[in-house]
């Protein structure tokens, strides 16, 4: 018996030194593994002065006038926001879910940290998780985790404790917390909780309800799992959880918590993105504009700031509300406008039946040029290109996804008709809005810089420049048509194909006769028109032909705001000025935008009025008079129709003593337009924006005064009018036309009235 005690006995004694054996093993294996971390054997640790440095890549905000956000340039969308700004009920929210012992600790919860630790690297668990503090979360945002293998946990988990240990030594908790809640991710490249209520909720963090503050912190768990715009019950379920975390923990009473729980789980998302959101081709300009900025205007140190990273707020002069009114005008006639157009062409689809055509769109597609970097052949490629796949689509009831050929589906996009819109204010030239096309997600090409034929809406420049001459506005004009041999037998042809009779300038333009603007062009003198339009800024072909009076040069919608705007102006020109300010993150103001008119004159003020009556004139009573008996505007207008050759380009350039508006219809390619004139004319496709525009405006308190402004005419302007539109024949009285029929007044009367000499 005493040999078996004693043998039992050394058997024990030889586990306890086994045990103690492996223990001492294990310290010494950690304490080895933690300290070839803290050398850097698995990546240097970031010392205690870069650690101070700590700067988180900040999106730049784009403004409205209203102070509304369009948008953001990021690498990372983040806006930092100070802890005084977050409600403290959020705070204590994060608190109660994710640490609750936070205030207790110097960056490591002693106890789940050794448990993820043993687990980790014990038994290289890739899927330990948990026991992390928000300090060693924080410490994993700033520092992402590098792949080693079966040691990427274990190797994570350390440097996390180191860094965090740092952390704890160079921030107060205050600013741990801060740092935390501007680096931490909710998915979808939304990072920092400013960000995430703007994405979520659509209001500043320190406009949060308790539940909203709740769901935030709800969502660290698992960004996509607990995502209440798309798993709207696991998320309500994982809010209240929080709550619930909130009363274990005294920071709410349970009466309190369960009051919050019983709420609905409301989401307001906004889509951050590039392509979404308010104005963003207008963005998309911005955002050269300011590229070329940053590197004409760096830091004093030489360095150049960066609109991706840099937190810069940009303040423009687009008006939100007058945005929205665009965007909306534009939707209710495109949307209207396809309908007619997909009916107008079914079935008979020139660009279907045109395989050069369609081959052309292909090759310019991002599938296509994916295809061809693979290093597929053409006939590969267009084979790829047959074959149905899910797919979505743009469509005026919303985007679609469908099983269709890529190739249908380049056709379908490409027989879209597009539109491009913008606003200026005619006396300083602030861009108020901006509509480039229909979607940006699905259309990239902006048609606010794009340029197209102009057709009749150039008229006015060609008017101004006979007006110049000394061409008065009730000088006459035969509407007969004449072959001009010198410009190879070339022949103007009216519209409605009439002619006879005598226009005067002001119904010619009114009514928007081509034969008679061909005369007035030649008077006026070809090369005077082209000199006129340079030193405007058009910058597109400008032929040297009497075509030229009917639109045939280029130009874009941009461009003919701005000439317009010396209608408005005395004849001085206005450049369109679109950034108010530009401050960097801390407030300081980098650069100052105003009105820029120009110093000379480009026509008198005499013609600027003469052309502004004239251009009324055409509302009142010419091709844009659906404005005043269709659409019922009483305010005072001035606009002027342009439709081009096969009605591939519908315009309309209005402008009241407040705004110059410009809209554009038609097609990417010109093959995309409607087979007549009833149709495709200025007047049915682009005007009814112009007025649904117009009507959103005038219908908002804010700019219901605009209804009331007057261009001020003089009476010496209203007085050179007075003449009629047309006549039979040209006389200048009553008395001239007798002289020339040698008739008395006598006789003309009684034939007039059809009695006899003898009064019969």
């Amino acid at each position: 018996m005493p040999k078996k005690k004693s043998s039992a006995k050394r058997n024990n004694n030889r586990l306890i030194k086994i045990i103690l054996f492996t223990i001492l093993t294990v310290i010494l294996l950690f304490g080895f593994f933690v300290g070839i971390c803290y050398i850097g054997a698995f990546g240097k640790l970031p010392t205690y002065a870069e650690l101070k440095k700590i700067r988180n890549y900040n999106a730049s905000e784009v403004y409205s006038t209203d102070n509304y956000l369009l948008g953001r340039y990021y690498l990372e969308n983040r806006t930092n926001t100070n802890l005084n700004e977050v409600p403290p009920f959020l705070v204590n929210a994060l608190i109660a879910t994710e640490d609750a012992r936070f205030y207790l600790h110097k960056g490591t919860d002693t106890r789940s940290t050794f448990r993820v630790l043993f687990k980790s690297i014990l038994f290289f668990n890739k899927t330990s998780g948990g026991g992390s503090t928000i300090t060693q979360q924080l410490a994993k945002n700033l520092f992402p985790r590098r792949s080693f293998g079966v040691l990427t946990i274990p190797v994570a988990k350390v440097r996390e404790i180191l860094i965090a240990k740092r952390l704890e030594e160079v921030y107060s908790k205050k600013e741990i917390l801060s740092l935390y809640l501007n680096t931490v991710p909710f998915g979808e490249n939304t990072y920092g909780v400013e960000t995430a209520a703007l994405v979520y909720f659509n209001k500043e963090t320190n406009k949060l309800l308790p539940e909203e503050s709740a769901m935030l912190v709800a969502m660290l768990k698992g960004n996509s799992e607990y995502d209440p715009r798309i798993n709207k019950k696991a998320a309500l379920e994982r809010r209240n959880l929080v709550l619930a975390q909130m009363a274990h923990y005294n920071y709410i009473n349970k009466s309190e918590a369960a009051s919050i729980q019983k709420r609905p789980l409301i989401v307001n998302y906004r889509n951050l993105s590039h392509d979404e959101g308010p104005a963003p081709y207008f963005r998309e300009y911005l955002r050269q504009t300011l590229k070329k900025w940053a590197d004409e205007n760096p830091r004093p140190d030489g360095t150049k700031y960066n609109i991706y990273t840099d937190g810069l707020k940009i303040y423009t002069t687009i008006d939100f509300s007058l945005q929205t009114y665009a965007e909306s005008a534009m939707k209710d006639q495109m949307l209207i406008l396809q309908k007619e157009f997909d009916k107008h062409w079914k079935g008979h689809e020139a660009w279907v039946k045109n395989p050069k055509l369609a081959q052309n769109e292909i090759a310019q597609s991002d599938r296509y040029k994916y295809l061809a970097a693979q290093g597929l052949s053409k006939e590969e490629i267009l084979l790829q290109f047959k074959k149905p796949v899910e797919t979505k689509i743009f469509t005026w009831n919303g985007e679609r996804e469908l099983t269709m050929s890529p190739l249908d589906s380049v056709l379908h996009h490409f027989g879209m008709l597009q539109s491009g819109l913008i606003s200026i204010e005619g006396k300083t030239g602030f861009v108020k809005v901006w509509v480039g096309g229909i979607n940006y997600k699905y259309f990239k090409y902006d048609h606010v810089t794009a340029h197209r034929q102009a057709g009749s809406s150039f008229k006015p420049i060609v008017y101004s420049a006979a007006l110049e001459k000394g061409i008065s506005p009730c000088q006459f004009y035969a509407n007969d048509s004449v072959v001009y041999t010198a410009y190879d037998n070339w022949t103007p042809r009216n519209a409605n194909r009439s002619y006879g009779g005598y226009y005067s300038v002001v119904g010619a333009i009114t009514h928007s006769i081509n034969t008679v603007s061909v005369k007035v062009l030649m008077d006026a003198g070809i090369e005077n028109v082209i000199d006129l339009s340079r030193r405007l800024g058009f910058k597109g072909d400008l032929p040297e032909v009497p075509s030229l009076a009917l639109g045939s040069c280029t130009v874009s919608l941009l461009e003919m705001v701005t000439a317009y705007s010396i209608f408005l102006n005395s004849g001085k020109e206005v450049t369109p000025v679109f950034i108010r300010r530009i401050e960097d993150q801390n407030g300081k103001v980098l650069y100052t935008g105003g009105p820029i008119i120009s110093e000379e004159s480009f026509i008198s003020e005499k013609t600027s009025e003469e052309m502004t009556a004239m251009l009324c004139h055409v509302v009142d009573s010419g091709t844009a008079k659906s404005l005043r008996n269709q659409y019922g505007f009483s305010s005072e207008i001035a606009g002027k129709t342009g439709t081009t050759q096969d009605h591939s380009d519908g315009w309309f350039i209005g402008y009241t003593p407040d705004l110059i508006t410009a809209v554009w219809v038609g097609g990417d390619n010109p093959i995309i337009h409607f087979q007549n004139l009833a149709m495709g004319q200025g007047a049915f496709m682009a005007l009814p924006i112009f007025a649904g525009y117009m009507h959103r405006l005038y219908a908002d308190p804010v700019f219901k005064s605009a209804q009331t402004s007057t261009f001020n005419l003089s009476a010496d302007t209203r007085e050179s009018m007075k003449c009629p539109d047309y006549r039979a024949a040209e006389f200048k009285s009553i008395i001239e036309y007798l002289e020339k029929k040698k008739e008395t007044i006598g006789d003309f009367i009684h034939r007039i009235f059809g009695r006899k000499k003898d009064g019969k």
